[in-house]
Formats: C-alpha cells, structure tokens, sequence
C-alpha cells in the first residue's frame, strides 16, 4: 500500500513536471505550430504516437488538424482526455503501437515519463550511457497494443504520422503498409541502429525524401531532403553527445 502511494505521488509530479516543460511556453507552442506547418494543413487528419503530455496534439489543432492521439501510459492517457476531452477533433487511443495487435510491457519511468518505453534494447542502451545519467526504470504495466494499419481502418489515412516511442520506432513502423504522405521518427544516439532500420522501413514504404532535426530545435539540419543512404551515413556519423532528434520522410 505505501509503495503504491510512493509510485502515484511520483506519476503525478512526472506529469506536472512534463506539462510544465512542454505546454507551458507559449512562444514554443507557436514554434510547434509553425514546423509542423510544412506538413499539415486545415482538415488533415494527423496520427501523434506516443503523445506524452499533448504539446504535438496542441500544435496540430493550431493547425486546425484533426488528431488520433495514441499514448500507452495510463496517467498520459487521462491527462490528455483531460485537456482534450472535449475536443470532438481529438481522438484519444490508450495503446502502444507496434508490429501487430496485442499487449505489451511497458516500463515506466515515473519521474521522467517521456521516456517510458516498450523497448528493453532502450533501457539497455541508455544504462549509464553519457546523458542518460540516473533514468531509472521502476516499473511495469502491461498494455493494449495496436498497429498503424488498424488505426488507419478506424479512422482513415492520416496526412502525417509522428512518432516518438522511446526505441520502438522500427516496430510501429512495421505495423504500416498504407501509403502516408509524410511522417517523422525520434532517433537516439545510443540507438542508431534502431533508426537505421526505420529509415529502411520508410524506404520499403516508398518515401524517398529524409530531413532531421536535432533535439527540440525545431530547425532542419541540412535545408533540402536527403536520400536514405546519405541521411543514414549523416545519422550514423553524429557525436553521442547529439543524444537525439528526429528524422522526416516524405514522397518527393
């Protein structure tokens, strides 16, 4: 009983402490908006996997999007039904996404939760790895899980995809063979080989065109798309100190 009052008082200050660094700067919330206007426009229907505390979600309404927010930690899940509740052009999916349909474990990082992750490879990777000092692990929770093709059955095709899942990128893309127009993947550092075989998978999916950006900076790295070959060797040639960032793939 104490433990699980320990664990509850931790998930609470996690989720504030997340909703104070990601929602509670409005001059980033319109930052938000503006990179993600390259992509998506007025009635796009946008998937946002693993969307932590909302921040995309909110971006994206900006954008007068309509979102299918998928998020696998049940104290996001009620967060984000919380704020978005209301919203009839916010869907909200407590799930994780992958390869096929199911259940997972998930394990939970309760101070930190935007790095909660289905991935055991993940943990491995970032135990004491330079800048992932003190993540700590504690607990874990098995969850639904469900695919990108399964969400498209439900609620159409989507314009974009993001994805950010903590090691689990290949996986969920694995669970997509529909054509999408654009989509982005969190890579890491101490995981290039996980973002390697993402930017195979979006090559098998028929996406041609690759753009990154480096941790929250919200700016494109080399100012025009890439071909796969050349974005893995730029991935693959990053300091670890670069720790993480995303990566776009488009059709032209």
């Amino acid at each position: 009983m104490f433990q699980t009052m320990l664990d509850s008082a931790r998930t609470a200050r996690g989720v504030i402490r997340s909703l104070r660094i990601y929602r509670g700067d409005r001059e980033r919330s319109a930052a938000l908006a503006r990179h993600y206007g390259r992509f998506v426009a007025t009635g796009d229907l946008v998937f946002d996997i693993g969307s932590h505390v909302g921040d995309r979600v909110a971006a994206f309404r900006r954008l007068g999007a309509r979102i299918v927010a998928v998020e696998p930690q049940p104290a996001l899940a009620r967060t984000l039904r919380l704020i978005h509740g209301r919203d009839r052009a916010v869907a909200v999916e407590a799930a994780a996404v992958g390869r096929r349909a199911g259940s997972i474990a998930l394990s939970l990082n309760l101070d930190n939760p935007t790095v909660s992750t289905a991935s055991p490879e993940f943990i491995a990777a970032a135990q004491d790895a330079p800048g992932w000092e003190g993540q700590r692990w504690s607990r874990t929770v098995e969850v639904p899980m469900t695919t990108l093709n399964a969400l498209i059955a439900r609620h159409g095709v989507p314009r974009f995809i993001k994805i950010d899942v903590e090691g689990y990128e290949a996986e969920t893309l694995a669970g997509l063979t529909v054509p999408v127009a654009a989509l982005s993947f969190e890579f890491t550092t101490i995981q290039r080989d996980v973002a390697e075989a993402a930017i195979a998978r979006c090559v098998a999916l028929g996406f041609t065109g690759f753009e990154a950006s480096l941790g929250e900076s919200l700016a494109f790295v080399h100012g025009e798309r890439l071909a796969a070959e050349a974005m893995t060797q730029w991935l693959m040639a990053l300091p670890d100190r670069a720790n993480s960032g995303d990566i776009y793939a488009t059709r032209d």
